[in-house]
């Protein structure tokens, strides 16, 4: 978990020898002056300082999101590394479902000038958004991606090498019957030597009702809320706020109402829909901090718990 350091500063010494004592002296005088100066200028009339970038009133909740959730980059990285490692060629081409602003399909097709993808999502807001924003952005590579305004579960235009499922969406599937359903599905849509690759994540405080802040550079204060947890049923309810420095909030921006569903039982679900193997990678220790990872994810079938992780399942056809 993210936790926020703040610096103490100590107190200075005495300064000892006469020159030590001159310096000293010098150090305040030239303080006092500067702090004058200061003073008089901001008297005579100050420039306001710039408004800041975010706030309440002006912010855009899917800039956001992509500023504090998404690593598009880092996952089509892996995406692309894992094909090539487990099949010794290339992937072509990617479907992601409930691809929302389809920043990865973005991010892959500038992979390579034959990579394509496709992207499914019941949600025309952030369908619209996304070609508005990220499309317009990496010019003609905008044409090898079709996107389609459909539930995730249906029949692709094309056999995908690489079919992916990020950020928990899949979650919004609270039955087995129907989850086991959506990965049959998504296996009948693969290439011959396809992956279907999901993410997900765990840990002692996975589950629990909190939440957790993060500042992010840009100036905003990012907020995952665990809103409620029923044990019983696995039933999860999540939202995402963000607040602002000038004191602004953007409350429940995203709301999840998902099942949590862990690593065994998904595992059990992939076999079950007939993947030939499932593996698990989970994130290394950065070794300057070992209480956080270090952005690169290798396979592991056990792993190793802690307050919170973050990992892949790689399905292979």
């Amino acid at each position: 978990m993210n936790k926020d350091s703040t610096a103490i500063t100590e107190p200075a010494g005495k300064a000892t020898s006469k020159g030590e004592r001159k310096a000293a002296k010098r150090a305040a005088l030239q303080a006092r002056n500067a702090n004058t100066r200061k003073k008089r200028k901001g008297a005579q009339g100050k420039s306001p300082p710039p408004p800041p970038r975010f706030t309440a009133a002006t912010a855009d909740k899917y800039e956001l999101y992509q500023l504090a959730v998404q690593s598009a980059d880092l996952d089509v990285k892996f995406l692309d590394n894992t094909y090539r490692t487990l099949r010794g060629r290339s992937p072509r081409h990617l479907r992601e479902d409930f691809c929302g602003t389809s920043l990865l399909c973005c991010e892959w097709v500038k992979l390579d000038a034959q990579y394509t993808a496709e992207g499914y999502d019941l949600d025309p807001e952030p369908i619209d958004w996304g070609r508005e924003h990220n499309h317009s952005k990496i010019g003609d590579a905008a044409e090898r991606i079709e996107l389609f305004l459909a539930d995730a579960r249906e029949a692709g235009e094309h056999l995908a090498d690489v079919r992916i499922a990020q950020n928990f969406s899949y979650w919004i599937f609270q039955q087995r019957a129907e989850l086991l359903d959506y990965f049959r599905g998504a296996r009948a849509g693969l290439a011959d030597e396809g992956i279907f690759v999901i993410d997900l994540y765990g840990g002692t405080e996975a589950n629990a009702e909190m939440t957790e802040e993060r500042k992010i550079e840009e100036g905003f204060t990012y907020i995952w809320d665990q809103d409620c947890y029923y044990p019983g049923s696995g039933e999860f309810r999540c939202f995402i706020h963000f607040h602002f420095s000038d004191g602004s909030k953007m409350k429940r921006a995203f709301a999840y109402e998902w099942r949590f569903w862990n690593l065994p039982e998904l595992k059990d679900l992939l076999r079950e829909a007939g993947y030939s193997r499932v593996t698990p990678y989970f994130e290394g220790e950065d070794p300057d901090h070992p209480e956080e990872g270090n952005g690169e994810f290798e396979p592991d079938e056990r792993g190793e718990n802690c307050e919170s992780w973050i990992g892949y399942l790689v399905a292979e056809k």
